[in-house]
């Protein structure tokens, strides 16, 4: 943790630079942290953003993407990069005082409450999927599926990490709120992680591996 202080008033950071509280945001902290984010000055465009991302937060307690972002303010990847040099992790997200990063999402809460009853769950239940093996229906999806496809998956063991799941529930978190996928840049993005590490826990893959043992399948 480290402290950052503009205007006579401290503000808790975490190791990314990201505000720890969410409510303890004030538009003070969004000016002072601007300029760390190389923004000298924050215009009516910027505000526009920040004004919509947390209104996005404050109502689904997940950070929208950017692509969500550019659509509600009516600007081009471009244009929000242009706004916000450091990019919309490191500049958006840290300027509006929302943490990006999944775990601040609940899939905490899932996996704790979920993998205690996994032992419970019929390893005899049914799946449907189709012939490249994704499961058909989304909704159907446990914990308990997951790990059985970890193992098809040469996932050693079928033992799926914390890394694993958090990306796994980063995945389902974006479907369920914004039915849709991420691509396997946003999620290494969001996920904070790179390719390499990505290919690691996933050998076969993000369609092949990731999206599978997620449940979810990739149309195009």
């Amino acid at each position: 943790m480290t402290v950052f202080a503009y205007k006579d008033r401290e503000y808790e950071l975490d190791e990314q630079g990201c505000l720890l509280d969410v409510h303890a945001w004030t538009p003070d902290f969004a000016e002072g942290m601007a300029r760390e984010c190389e923004i000298p000055v924050l215009s009516g465009e910027h505000w526009d953003v920040l004004r919509y991302v947390r209104g996005a937060y404050e109502q689904t307690g997940i950070c929208p993407t950017i692509f969500a972002a550019c659509k509600a303010t009516s600007l081009t990847p471009q244009e929000m990069q242009k706004l916000f040099p450091t990019g919309y992790h490191r500049g958006v997200c840290r300027v509006a005082g929302v943490h990006y990063r999944v775990n601040h999402m609940p899939y905490g809460t899932h996996i704790r409450e979920s993998m205690a009853d996994l032992r419970a769950l019929s390893s005899d239940k049914d799946y449907a999927i189709d012939v490249r093996g994704f499961l058909v229906d989304p909704e159907s999806w446990d914990e308990n599926y997951a790990v059985h496809r970890a193992v098809d998956m040469e996932i050693a063991g079928g033992a799926l990490t914390e890394e694993h799941w958090r990306i796994i529930y980063y995945l389902r978190d974006v479907y369920q709120v914004e039915h849709r996928i991420p691509n396997i840049y946003e999620t290494c993005e969001s996920c904070n992680l790179d390719i390499d590490t990505f290919e690691r826990l996933f050998p076969t893959g993000y369609h092949r591996g990731a999206l599978k043992i997620a449940g979810l399948r990739f149309v195009k």
